[in-house]
């Protein structure tokens, strides 16, 4: 399975690196390619109306044809907040169409797991947590990221859906 993961602004400079040359639908058709298209923090900060225009293409190009995993603040009624209403109806009218909506509540957890975690030494180095620590490619940062994004409060294993379409 192929994984392909993006922020929000990722997709922004994606439209703007393929617009001179008019190759943004290519672009897209090559991000289609993986299995699992992931989108992530989408609304946690304000987004360009390049990045609008790169979710609402990726969003087009992936409805009924390949799986997104969409990871927001914001419920899908918010996106109207971040791009312009009507782009922003067309987006959550695909997304939505086959979707499976998980609302997750509470504290967050990496601040329950810093607040529980013993102290740490100022003398000792800051090093990456997580199973990718060094000589990850992109493509296993995505998948580490995705999994860690997508479990059950309940337990740390078990996968959960976040806003994601059915391919057809």
């Amino acid at each position: 399975m192929t994984v392909a993961w993006f922020s929000i602004e990722d997709l922004g400079t994606l439209v703007r690196r393929h617009r001179a040359d008019d190759s943004v639908a290519k672009a897209i058709s090559r991000i289609m390619r993986a299995d699992l298209v992931t989108v992530d923090d989408i609304g946690l900060l304000p987004i360009s109306p390049d990045a609008a225009e790169g979710f609402y293409r990726l969003v087009d190009a992936a409805y009924e044809r390949r799986a997104l995993a969409i990871s927001s603040n914001l419920h899908p009624s918010g996106l109207d907040e971040l791009m312009p209403k009507t782009l922003a109806t067309a987006t959550v009218d695909r997304l939505l169409h086959h979707a499976h909506i998980v609302v997750t509540q509470g504290d967050s957890f990496r601040l329950t797991e810093a607040a529980t975690r013993p102290s740490q030494s100022s003398s000792r180095s800051l090093h990456t947590s997580g199973p990718c620590r060094s000589g990850c490619s992109r493509a296993e940062q995505a998948a580490v990221s995705v999994s860690s994004h997508t479990t059950s409060p309940s337990s740390p294993h078990t996968p959960v859906p976040t806003l994601q379409g059915r391919p057809s």
